[in-house]
């Protein structure tokens, strides 16, 4: 629903929601936008993307990749939003989860040396990977000062929702942004 109020708050396309059965009815070669928010998609379902759904619906793959340059893999448990736009990656503040709520919280601060090898690990995984414009979210962890990779979505995940208010423009809004090559210059998000 924050999907779908962020594309009307910028755009006046006419969204249609279809879950598994009804991607499977789609017709390729339309000029529809297909937005799936799932790596569980039919196999021949084709559009703008697809390579990057699957590399990132093999965690097990990408994981071994991320392996063979000398990062750590496990599970995660903050996000990393990554903007990819046609000029290149925007990188967003990180997204966590507070312990007593479990709601979702962005700005997550880490230092320099954090953030650094981060980035550059999601650059060398959309490169590895030859992703279109669209918003990732890179979910990772640290320890001891190192980032342990965890998995890549190609799509605003549920964790997202933490930029309404917060960043402008916020993550879903962005995400709709990419997906129709329309620029977008920085991510501010706001003080509190």
């Amino acid at each position: 629903m924050a999907l779908q109020e962020a594309i009307a708050s910028v755009s006046d396309a006419e969204i249609k929601i279809v879950n598994s059965e009804g991607l499977e009815r789609l017709e390729s070669g339309t000029e529809d936008i297909i937005c799936p928010l799932t790596l569980s998609l039919p196999p021949d379902l084709s559009f703008a993307g697809r390579e990057v759904y699957r590399a990132c619906a093999d965690v097990t793959g990408m994981r071994s990749w991320v392996e063979s340059l000398d990062y750590g893999t496990g599970t995660g448990e903050y996000w990393l939003p990554i903007v990819l736009t046609a000029k290149g990656p925007l990188y967003g503040e990180a997204i966590g989860r507070e312990t007593a709520s479990q709601d979702y919280q962005q700005p997550i601060h880490f230092p320099d040396e954090v953030r650094q090898p981060l980035y550059a690990l999601a650059y060398q995984v959309l490169r590895r990977f030859e992703a279109i414009p669209s918003v990732y979210f890179l979910q990772f962890s640290v320890r001891d000062r190192g980032i342990i990779f965890d998995c890549l979505y190609p799509f605003p995940i549920e964790s997202a929702i933490a930029s309404l208010g917060v960043q402008t423009p916020d993550l879903l809004t962005c995400h709709w942004l990419c997906l129709t090559q329309q620029p977008i210059l920085d991510l501010v998000v706001k003080p509190h």
